[in-house]
């Protein structure tokens, strides 16, 4: 299986401890997903993220409900948040969040990466990725940081 590597970075005026209170369980959902509804179902009902902590990441796609699990592998506030999914069709990987902290004007900001590496399983769905997949991953996460930034920054 091919290994499907996407990196996107966004520059936020906003320092990294302030931009990582959009990644607790309660407001992740704003930016990210919000075009098929996502709802974050944290182990316990926790109110952060937690190494070791499950997540159950679920949307609508048309009228489809897709849904995965997801492990917090990494996560120190301000700095990293990292999680380790799988679905039922095979689609496996990580999606990981840099927080650099930058000077912006003589303001702190921060440099936010967003990394998503993931395999999928069989021929078919390989050369989809190739063709189709690997494109709209990386439009979609441009899409989550632009609103992320909208979010986070003051008007």
């Amino acid at each position: 299986m091919s290994r499907t590597h996407i990196e996107t970075r966004i520059e936020v005026c906003v320092p990294p401890r302030q931009l990582f209170a959009y990644f607790r369980p309660g407001r992740i959902g704003y930016w990210y997903g919000p075009e098929t509804k996502t709802e974050f179902e944290v182990s316990d009902g926790a109110g952060e993220f937690a190494v070791a902590q499950k997540v159950r990441i679920a949307g609508r796609v048309a009228r489809r409900e897709v849904s995965h699990t997801a492990v917090v592998t990494q996560c120190q506030w301000g700095s990293v948040l990292e999680w380790s999914f799988e679905d039922r069709s095979g689609l496996r990987g990580t999606e990981r969040w840099d927080f650099e902290p930058i000077d912006v004007n003589g303001a702190a900001g921060t440099v936010l990466r967003m990394t998503c590496d993931y395999q999928m399983k069989g021929i078919v769905a390989r050369a989809a990725n190739w063709l189709l997949t690997r494109h709209a991953v990386a439009r979609r996460n441009r899409a989550y940081l632009t609103r992320l930034k909208k979010l986070a920054e003051p008007d």
